[in-house]
């Protein structure tokens, strides 16, 4: 298996143990009507027990320290997948449903195939890049169909709501795109574990101060706990060793599953509805994908030799 092939594996791992976060979120912190954990209390909670099993494993694995110039990137993934993308999204998930969420967060391929394609000085072709529009503008357009449907309820919060997620995807892509530049140079299971340790000294603080008070289902403990050791760890040893092996503009374009897998996932888990809408787009986003993969993806070094990319 070439690197390509096993970096679009190890991606795929990635985005299916990220595709049950928004819907264990959703399930941890509740609803309007009946709330559980808040979502600062998820976020910081989330980013200290993985923090602290970063901390642990870094000793483990005798890691040497960050060079100079990698920690401005370690900052800039730490900002973003440890403290905007969390926050963001577990405050949203209080008013609306994991299907909505999904869905607005459909445009991250393309956001993370931007970030990476100026952090890489990658080149993708024109019809690499038609796919990851067509995909995006399906997600979008399959988000329009349903926001209507599946946030209802919430009312003017939805608006608030949805640019939190817009903002959680923006963070999302900066982190990915610098994980994947420090991937590159370093272990994949290092880049998470330092962005989680110097998150310590605030992320600590910060649950402890947002410690639930009320009673609290054994189910969103459950939810929560996923969120803390999957979504925010594990899950990124798979990520960022996808992103550096196979590239990220191309391995970016997994993501573009998720928001139907986390769909799949929150039926059983939330009880939320599929109809026939609903798998007619996410069948046409998987074709962008595997059509979007096999589309050349070049270096900019390779463009100003001639090489087609």
């Amino acid at each position: 298996m070439n690197a390509t092939s096993k970096g679009l594996w190890l991606g795929t791992l990635g985005v299916l143990i990220f595709s049950l976060t928004l819907p264990l979120t959703r399930m941890a912190v509740g609803s309007v009507a009946q709330p559980q954990l808040s979502g600062v209390f998820i976020a910081m909670g989330r980013a200290a027990v993985a923090g602290i099993l970063s901390l642990f494993f870094l000793l483990a694995t005798r890691a040497p320290r960050p060079r100079r110039g990698d920690w401005p990137l370690i900052l800039a993934t730490s900002l973003g997948a440890v403290f905007g993308f969390p926050l963001f999204t577990s405050i949203a998930m209080r008013y609306v449903e994991a299907v909505h969420a999904s869905v607005m967060l459909g445009v991250l391929p393309l956001a993370t195939a931007m970030v990476g394609a100026w952090l890489h000085r990658q080149r993708p072709s024109a019809g690499f890049w038609l796919c990851a529009v067509v995909g995006s503008a399906l997600v979008a357009a399959f988000s329009m169909l349903h926001a209507g449907n599946a946030s209802s309820s919430a009312g003017m919060g939805v608006h608030w709501a949805d640019a939190l997620l817009l903002l959680a995807m923006l963070c999302a892509a900066v982190s990915y795109g610098a994980g994947a530049k420090l991937a590159g140079r370093m272990r994949a299971d290092h880049v998470i574990c330092w962005a989680l340790v110097i998150a310590l000294p605030l992320s600590l603080p910060a649950v402890l101060a947002a410690w639930p008070q009320g009673v609290i289902t054994p189910q969103a403990w459950w939810a929560f706990g996923y969120v803390a050791v999957f979504s925010m760890w594990i899950g990124f040893f798979a990520w960022y060793r996808g992103l550096a092996l196979g590239g990220t503009v191309r391995v970016s374009q997994v993501q573009l599953i998720q928001p139907f897998l986390s769909m799949l996932f929150a039926v059983p888990l939330l009880g939320e509805t599929l109809d026939a809408v609903t798998v007619a787009f996410g069948l046409a986003v998987i074709a962008t994908v595997f059509i979007g993969k096999k589309m050349p993806v070049g270096t900019a070094a390779k463009m100003a030799t001639g090489v087609i990319p």
